[in-house]
């Protein structure tokens, strides 16, 4: 007869002689856990069953966050929403493309949104801040520091990677992609997946960067032809390099599609301690 399986009070495995240990963690890398688990963060949450009173001040964590945010950008405007890598430096011609771009956007408009950091997002808030546009940042928290660029009329810090991603998307009218990490597939899937799901509008996506997103642009057509998404799923990305042509997508499916005006936005209440932008 098996060994019954050892629980803790709160219903998680627990440890004891029969069971495997974990290898033992060096000193500052436990420290380092320990610390960021302290602050209540994405891997205390993601860790599995807490404690009740754990779980209840998780909820209560990501509930400020999102207060945090929708207080912070409730006044932005119609956004686009700009993905990327965070380490291209100035010099590179992905981060001239992409403030090059967003300067363009910026002039229909919308307000220039990003994750706020380094690279690709700081070339888009500059394009933005090249024509006066509007720009704004939605950062995160990281164990190790990411600061926001410096061109953002404002930003704002989350401790959650999946309240941030919620945030880029609420304010945004499309997406532009450029070339990036795991971090920028993340967010483009995630935009796409909403889309094709219905869980959002029809927003358009531009992809670009042909050269690199080249095989990623193959791997989606080998989808069709196995089956795994619809021919008419190919339809939601608009590929290309050409400013132009990403401005004039982006003004056809999100300005004329959704009868986009440019508009003197809605004042902020002093009284509820809001900032316009």
């Amino acid at each position: 007869m098996p060994a019954p399986t050892l629980m803790d009070k709160e219903g998680r495995l627990g440890s004891g002689p029969n069971l495997p240990q974990p290898p033992p963690q060096p000193p500052s890398e436990k420290q380092i856990q320990e610390s960021f688990c302290g602050r209540l963060e994405d891997r205390t949450l993601l860790q599995g069953p807490n404690h009740r009173l754990t779980e209840l001040k998780l909820l209560y964590e990501v509930l400020r966050d999102f207060m945090r945010g929708f207080r912070s950008l409730h006044f932005v405007g119609p956004c686009i929403t700009v993905f990327g890598s965070a380490r291209f430096e100035e010099t590179h011609p992905y981060y001239q493309l992409a403030r090059k771009v967003s300067a363009a956007v910026s002039r229909l408009g919308f307000t220039i949104m990003t994750g706020g950091g380094p690279g690709i997002m700081e070339a888009a808030n500059r394009g933005a801040k090249d024509v006066n546009g509007r720009s704004v940042g939605c950062n995160i928290e990281l164990p190790f520091e990411q600061s926001h660029n410096p061109y953002l009329d404002r930003w704002v810090t989350m401790k959650y990677f999946f309240v941030r991603k919620v945030l880029l998307m609420k304010y945004s009218y499309g997406f532009i992609i450029m070339p990036g990490g795991f971090g920028t597939l993340d967010e483009a899937f995630e935009a796409l997946t909403l889309i094709q799901t219905k869980k959002v509008r029809n927003f358009p996506v531009v992809i670009m960067g042909s050269e690199f997103w080249g095989e990623l642009k193959t791997m989606i057509e080998s989808m069709v032809e196995k089956g795994t998404i619809s021919p008419e799923d190919l339809d939601l990305i608009c590929w290309t390099d050409d400013v132009d042509e990403a401005v004039r997508h982006l003004e056809n499916r999100a300005v004329k599609q959704f009868g986009l005006t440019c508009e003197v936005p809605p004042k902020s209440s002093s009284w509820l301690w809001e900032k316009g932008l």
